[in-house]
């Protein structure tokens, strides 16, 4: 008799304390239905994002009517000038001017010719 009362009052104890313990699996319950739930809305945006992209590429392209290119005359800085004139007094080559200076070999025939 001595034991059921010991092992009563233990187990009213442990009922006791289990409403204390915050039950762990119910927390992790929690985190997995709001990790679920984020999932879920993540993809469906992602889902919504791709449709309007598909949507966007299967309409006919409109047709741009675009300027006819016009040439214009490069303004070439007083800098590159010098850098040119310099290259042409050391006895560098028009070819290579131009491939130092990033001009085509007309504009260093004209700064050249400009310069003298």
């Amino acid at each position: 008799m001595d034991y059921s009362i010991i092992i009563m009052v233990i187990g009213i104890i442990l009922i006791i304390v289990s409403f204390f313990v915050k039950d762990s699996v119910k927390k992790m319950e929690t985190e997995m239905e709001d990790l679920s739930f984020t999932l879920y809305q993540e993809t469906s945006a992602l889902k919504r994002r791709l449709k309007m992209v598909e949507e966007e590429l299967l309409m006919e392209p409109t047709k741009i009517a675009l300027p006819a290119k016009q040439k214009t005359k490069s303004v070439i800085h007083d800098i590159i000038k010098s850098q040119v004139l310099e290259l042409h007094k050391q006895g560098y080559s028009l070819p290579e001017i131009s491939k130092r200076s990033s001009l085509t070999v007309e504009e260093v025939k004209s700064v050249i010719g400009g310069g003298k």
